[in-house]
């Protein structure tokens, strides 16, 4: 009933017309909103009414000798969510029962008695007239506020002042949740430090990626405990091109919401999703301005190095600082991998963000330098004055890029390649070439979201792009007959060389790790040894039949 334009039940009763009448139960109701007004003179009236409305009748229509079927009837006017009924109780009764009372202030269902002297059509009709009235005089408040809206936005004040006046005007809690730029903006009144973390909790709860509803691209109202209460709640999400871009929270913890209130949001949701399209515009020109130097700063084209490096003042970038580059992969948990309409979907609703939670943590760690976007990717240049504390200042960014993104993008699987550091933004290049060689090879032989080159051991040496045919040639003379085989016999000799290596030739503990008889291992050994043309006991062999199962997984 909240969500009605209308004139509430206290209301009602202050108009002339009720002259008499009087409230005799659900006086916790007293602020239902009524929307419109009806008269029962049809026993089938409940096929017609509607939420909010206020019902008119006579004890005559009532079975005045039934009090069930009075108590039916309020039960039917309270599950319709109707205001609440008016009924001329004399002469046909001298008093409505104790159970149909009881009742009614058992569910805070107003039960006004009419005096017998007023007509119900003079009720109706002033009713109309000032449910009327109050229509007019709310879309003139609607309108001033939206006014208000839009000279916020045309000064330049911001989504943080459209904030203030959405507080301003539905006198409750308010929280704007930008979750494209990762921006939070709070008016929440004279409320004490108890209160504040409840509503943000709220707010957290609401995002939850195991919910849902944050993707809802419409208004959300449920009732939730604030302070130890039920209050209700509204939000209202930032659409723009059919993408949810955050969110208006406020709950009724000072007064109820209403249609008034609904009014506002809604105007504030489209005032702010305007300002969303004019930031993303700005921002989308930047990071393409900042992808395109990028570009050029590692390209291998000489011409378009020299003229990223004449332009690096333009970034604070320092000629003859220390630089690592990192290239963050993402790719959406969907089932058709190939579907590029989800890498549409990528495209539009994540990268900005992502790019904006990067650079704030950049920001607040301190750290120079630029973020840069390209396919289903982010590039990360990271500048540093010296060498001192570069680890520990870049283990510090990882962490909390990676606990960010887990924490807003579950549905996504990320992973880092850092780069190793290189004094002079000339020779960026070959930290990017670092990178990039390590989240391809990082993804076949570690299982970690975050690899640095340092971690890939000898496959820093296998993983060059010119060693790619002599590795093809390497493996299919020394392992891939083995594998041939394996496949054809659906023998398990590979998975026997590669417990050969993990346990250091120590028969007795492949033979534990692998569930077999040791018999059994030494008969695989010989054959390894008969297949591949090698002996395990010779250490050259040994070397490179080993060599051959990194290679292998390179492959694969």
């Amino acid at each position: 009933m909240s969500r009605q334009n209308g004139i509430s039940v206290e209301d009602m009763m202050s108009l002339e017309v009720m002259g008499d009448s009087k409230l005799i139960a659900g006086f916790k109701g007293i602020r239902n909103t009524i929307s419109r007004v009806n008269i029962m003179a049809d026993p089938d009236i409940m096929d017609w009414v509607q939420e909010g409305e206020f019902l008119l009748t006579t004890a005559y229509f009532l079975e005045k000798d039934n009090v069930e079927a009075q108590k039916k009837l309020i039960k039917e006017c309270y599950d319709k969510h109707l205001a609440g009924i008016g009924i001329k109780v004399s002469p046909y009764l001298d008093s409505l029962s104790e159970e149909v009372l009881h009742l009614a202030n058992e569910l805070n269902f107003p039960l006004i008695d009419i005096h017998q002297s007023i007509p119900l059509s003079d009720i109706m009709m002033d009713v109309f007239k000032e449910i009327f009235n109050k229509q007019a005089s709310l879309l003139e408040r609607i309108e001033k506020v939206h006014e208000q809206f839009m000279a916020v936005m045309l000064e330049g004040n911001g989504v943080k002042e459209v904030t203030q006046v959405i507080h301003d005007n539905i006198k409750n809690p308010v929280i704007l949740c930008l979750n494209f730029s990762n921006q939070v903006h709070k008016k929440l009144g004279e409320t004490n430090e108890k209160l504040k973390a409840e509503f943000l909790n709220d707010v957290k709860e609401f995002y939850d990626p195991n919910d849902g509803r944050s993707k809802l691209k419409k208004l959300d109202e449920d009732k939730v405990i604030i302070d130890g209460k039920f209050v209700d709640r509204m939000i209202m999400p930032i659409v723009l091109k059919d993408n949810v871009y955050g969110h208006i929270f406020t709950w009724s913890t000072n007064s109820p919401l209403g249609g008034f209130d609904l009014s506002i949001i809604e105007s504030a949701s489209t005032t702010i999703a305007l300002a969303v399209l004019q930031e993303l515009t700005v921002k989308e020109v930047e990071i393409r301005y900042r992808s395109e130097f990028f570009e050029d700063l590692i390209s291998v084209d000489p011409k378009r190095k020299k003229k990223a490096l004449e332009r690096a003042h333009f970034f604070n970038l320092n000629p003859n600082s220390y630089y690592i580059i990192e290239v963050m992969s993402f790719k959406l948990k969907f089932e058709d991998e190939n579907d590029d309409k989800y890498l549409f979907e990528y495209l539009q609703d994540y990268v900005n963000t992502m790019v904006a939670i990067i650079e704030d943590i950049m920001r607040y760690l301190n750290l120079n330098g630029i973020v840069a976007t390209k396919l289903n990717g982010v590039q990360v240049l990271l500048s540093f004055e010296d060498e001192s504390r570069i680890v520990d200042r870049l283990n510090n960014f990882n962490n909390r890029v990676m606990e960010t993104l887990d924490e807003k993008f579950n549905n996504m699987n990320v992973k880092i390649g850092v780069g190793r550091t290189y004094k002079g933004l000339d020779n960026v290049n070959k930290s990017f070439s670092d990178a990039v060689k390590t989240i391809r090879t990082g993804k076949a032989i570690i299982d970690k979201k975050m690899i640095t080159f340092d971690e890939l051991g000898i496959f820093k040496i296998l993983c060059q792009d010119f060693l790619t045919e002599e590795l093809e040639d390497f493996y299919n003379t020394t392992l891939k007959p083995l594998v041939d085989y394996d496949d054809k016999k659906s023998t398990e000799l590979v998975k026997t060389l590669e417990a050969y290596f993990e346990h250091n030739g120590n028969l007795t503990r492949m033979s534990e790790n692998l569930y077999t008889h040791y018999n059994t291992i030494l008969y695989r050994i010989n054959r390894i040894n008969e297949i591949t043309g090698m002996s395990l006991d010779n250490p050259n062999d040994r070397l490179n039949l080993e060599i051959a199962l990194k290679i292998r997984e390179l492959l694969m």
